[in-house]
Formats: structure tokens, C-alpha cells, sequence
């Protein structure tokens, strides 16, 4: 696999090495061991979870303010537009976001570190998304930032309002509040 360092720190685009023929294709989607490699320690996934979504669905920007998740996020089905923020105090790229197209073509992922937040708008009819956490769900925990937070100025390259939950439209502005 070949990992690509990002402009946020500890965040890293996996591209794995695929091998296709007439048949079709095979390829490593989770190596613990070339993973640690790559993100310089040791990862331990307790949760995977699947979401499917249709064109123009906008979830996030998710984070937990206790027990922050880490995930490995990839693409099985569709083409989606991830985006990761960098919410950590004191990170030496705090504020930051970058973006990376994720697809069931690319087959390529993004580690998303504990301490950012997270979200992604699809951009094919729809999109299957799998991803691997570092901790469990807490939905006590869980917060969210405004995907079209002015201060982020994400470049979502959408071209009409998004379809939103009412909780990701409740979203906060960032900086989120201090909290435990």
C-alpha cells in the first residue's frame, strides 16, 4: 500500500495496491500491520460501521467531545467527496480541513485521527461508505459542526443545497465550545 501524508497532521490517504485482470480485482482493503506502519503506532478498530446515502446527502462535520473516534473510511459503492477538520487544541494544524475524493474506483481511504471531525457529501446516485473506529459510538458525545461554517470555508464543489439531517443543520460554528 502507499500512504500519502496530508496537510493535517496524522491524517493519511491510503491507496492500496490492486491486482486486476479479465476476472476482476484483488486487493488488501485492512493490513494491521502495514496500517501501524503507515500511521507510526499501534490502532486498535472496535466498531465498523455502513452507510449508504443518495446524490447531494451531506453528513457531517460529526466528532465525539469524549472518547474521540479515529476511523478509516473508504468507498464501496459510489464516489463521495470526504472531508476531515482538524478540532484538536494546541495541533500545529488546528483549523485545517482537506478534502479527498473517495470511490469505489479510486479504492483509495483516509485515516481520519482521533480529535478531528468528519463528513463527506456524495457525489454519485449513491454512495456505500464503510468505515472503522477507534472507539464506540456515544451519542451523548457526539457533536457537530455546520458543514458550511464561513470561519472553514469548505469547498464542497456543490453546486445546489445539500440534504441535511436536522441534527448536522443544528450544527455549531466553528471553533466548537470547550467541553469535557
Amino acid at each position: 500500500m502507499n500512504a500519502i501524508a496530508t496537510a493535517i497532521d496524522g491524517a493519511i490517504v491510503i491507496e492500496p495496491r490492486v491486482f486486476g485482470d479479465a476476472r476482476g480485482f484483488f486487493f488488501e482493503s485492512w493490513n494491521r500491520r502495514a496500517f501501524e506502519a503507515a500511521v507510526g503506532g499501534s490502532v486498535e478498530f472496535v466498531q465498523d460501521n455502513h452507510s449508504r446515502s443518495g446524490r447531494g446527502v451531506l453528513r457531517g462535520l460529526h466528532y465525539q467531545v469524549v472518547r474521540p473516534q479515529g476511523k478509516l473510511v473508504r468507498v464501496v459503492a459510489g464516489a463521495v467527496f470526504d472531508v476531515a477538520v482538524d478540532i484538536r487544541p494546541g495541533s500545529p494544524t488546528f483549523g485545517r480541513w482537506l478534502g479527498v475524493e473517495l470511490s469505489a474506483d479510486n479504492k483509495r481511504q483516509l485515516w481520519v485521527p482521533p480529535g478531528l471531525a468528519h463528513g463527506f457529501v456524495v457525489r454519485s446516485d449513491s454512495a456505500d461508505v464503510l468505515y472503522k473506529a477507534t472507539d464506540y459510538y456515544f451519542p451523548e458525545h457526539e457533536r457537530c459542526i455546520r458543514w458550511d461554517d464561513p470561519t472553514l470555508a469548505i469547498d464542497w464543489d456543490i453546486t445546489s443545497p445539500p440534504l441535511v439531517s436536522d441534527k448536522d443543520a443544528r450544527g455549531v460554528a466553528f471553533p466548537p465550545p470547550d467541553e469535557p
